[in-house]
């Protein structure tokens, strides 16, 4: 996949300005698949010279004008053709596991503390996606069909992160030790900003 099919995925649920596109990555998208700022902006452009993407310019009334971009039929067709191609295997890179294995040749003490890093990590991610499935989709049988492909997606996230606090679990008792972190071991912070479902999804609510 390029950061291209991630950008017609989203303009496709709702078109946008770059600037939303950001913002989409930086809550949302960015779970999934990373971009810098720069890589969208320049992508996007691209995609418009070569017609996947229709560009409205809109006075900005002493802003800034607003260049929103919307997927053409070229762009859907291409959309078409990527969802039809197999997906290929994703191999799993982790240096923390890597870490892990070597655990015995350094410092176990600080592997161990690194661990109950990553599971507060997981444990705060599992919550915010939690607290989007309660606030988004609290009834899965009322699912749209728009809203079935953003709710497993979902799904698949607070399924990872189950599973990733499990294994942190259950390496803490393996080493015998515990999940609370040392005295002067300063919290983990994870910000997010709140998540807004698509508008294709709040649309079809009102009107189902």
């Amino acid at each position: 996949m390029s950061l291209q099919h991630a950008l017609l995925v989203s303009l496709a649920e709702q078109e946008a300005t770059g600037y939303d596109l950001t913002r989409r990555f930086d809550r949302s998208l960015g779970f999934f698949w990373r971009a810098t700022h720069q890589q969208i902006y320049r992508v996007l452009g691209r995609m418009a010279e070569d017609g996947l993407l229709a560009v409205r310019v809109e006075p900005g009334e002493g802003r800034p004008d607003r260049r929103v971009y919307a997927v053409t039929d070229l762009g859907r067709a291409e959309l078409l053709r990527w969802t039809q191609e197999p997906t290929p295997s994703e191999q799993l890179r982790s240096e923390f596991a890597v870490k892990i294995r070597g655990m015995g040749f350094g410092d176990e003490d600080a592997v161990i503390a690194d661990i109950r890093r990553r599971r507060a990590e997981h444990a705060e991610q599992l919550a915010y996606f939690e607290a989007n499935r309660a606030k988004h989709y609290p009834d899965v049988e009322a699912l749209t069909d728009e809203e079935r492909p953003l709710y497993a997606v979902l799904r698949g996230g607070i399924l990872t992160e189950q599973s990733l606090l499990a294994w942190c679990d259950e390496m803490l008792a393996l080493f015998g030790a515990s999940a609370a972190p040392a005295a002067d071991t300063p919290p983990t912070v994870i910000r997010h900003e709140t998540t807004e479902a698509p508008e294709a999804s709040r649309t079809s609510r009102r009107t189902a």
